[in-house]
């Protein structure tokens, strides 16, 4: 296993670590003399970190991989996915929020899956890339935010709203684009169909 997959795969296992720290009720200092919630906070960021590094070393070392291309997004998924649900356990995020922004995220990478199926990769939109880098910053401000409320939560929720926003506006874009990707190759397969009839 290569470098940027072995990145991916430690974020895996991060995501029950950070689950772990959050919803454990611990009183008073939890690892090395720090709250759980700069542990949570630590945690998440380095996940995060990862998931750039190991997107960056691929294309720098040429060793894009089908195994890293799969599970890549799903270590993602789940890291984002486990935060979020935890939040809102934690009472510091609103659960049709985080059941938007999780409903997109699937949605999504069905469609990227279908497309990409049919041999026609779409790639992540400017307005993706916009919600990634704001649910990064909405998760650690309101993980930040058990400890102490302001200012990190408010922070937090205008960086979620952000998500949420961009999560809609994106998801529909990526509708569109599969559309425009699959109705002409819809109409390919109709074509030799009329004309077998014809025959």
């Amino acid at each position: 296993m290569n470098l940027p997959n072995s990145l991916t795969v430690s974020r895996i296992f991060l995501v029950p670590l950070l689950v772990v720290v959050l919803l454990t009720k611990v009183k008073g200092p939890l690892i090395l003399g720090l709250p759980k919630d700069i542990v949570g906070a630590l945690i998440f960021a380095l996940a995060s970190l990862t998931d750039w590094a190991d997107g960056y070393l691929a294309r720098r070392r040429k060793q894009i991989t089908p195994l890293g291309q799969v599970i890549d997004p799903l270590a993602d998924k789940l890291l984002t996915s486990a935060a979020l649900i935890s939040l809102v356990q934690l009472d510091l995020a609103q659960s049709w929020m985080v059941a938007v922004i999780i409903g997109r995220e699937f949605a999504v990478t069905t469609l990227r899956s279908l497309a990409y199926a049919r041999g026609v990769p779409m790639p992540a939109s400017p307005l993706g890339k916009v919600k990634m880098v704001a649910q990064v910053v909405a998760i650690l401000a309101l993980i930040l935010a058990h400890g102490q409320t302001w200012p990190f939560y408010w922070v937090g929720q205008g960086a979620l709203w952000v998500v949420v926003i961009t999560a809609l506006v994106s998801g529909a874009d990526y509708f569109r684009r599969f559309n425009e990707v699959i109705s002409p190759r819809v109409a390919e397969f109709r074509a030799p169909d009329k004309k077998r009839k014809a025959g």
